[in-house]
């Protein structure tokens, strides 16, 4: 039996995420990021990376294409993913009781030109903040 969600996805499309996400840990890598987990699971999310950042847990959403721009591929993380990712970090979190931890949300765009064998990259820090009934205010 195949896992949630995996016959959904052309084969081609998940073997193309899975190396922009291969791309993204080397990347943050190489910032001095340490990578704690790639594709996080639970049975209602995943979260592409989970990093660390000093002493801040970052959650990073990896988006990639070949043809759209930096911004277009950070805009597709809308309203509803950001809930997503914000339930799967909070999860995540009382799991392995990560009690005053900070943490941040951190998009990366990867752009691969067709001849090219690494993508370009751009990062987003703080990308947004804790959506849905979690949210901070200031």
């Amino acid at each position: 039996m195949l896992p949630s969600g995996f016959a959904k996805i052309p084969i081609w499309r998940r073997w193309f995420g899975r190396r922009s996400e291969r791309a993204g840990a080397k990347y943050l890598r190489k910032q001095g990021y340490r990578i704690l987990g790639k594709n996080v699971e639970d049975r209602l999310g995943e979260i592409d990376l989970l990093a660390l950042d000093g002493e801040t847990i970052v959650v990073v959403e990896v988006r990639s294409s070949e043809s759209r721009t930096f911004d277009e591929l950070a805009a597709t993380v809308n309203h509803e993913k950001q809930k997503r990712l914000t339930n799967a970090l909070l999860r995540f979190v009382q799991r392995r009781k990560l009690w005053n931890v900070g943490v941040r949300f951190d998009i990366l765009a990867l752009r691969w030109p067709p001849t090219a064998r690494v993508p370009e990259v751009r990062h987003y820090r703080h990308a947004f903040q804790m959506m849905g009934k979690y949210q901070f205010h200031s």
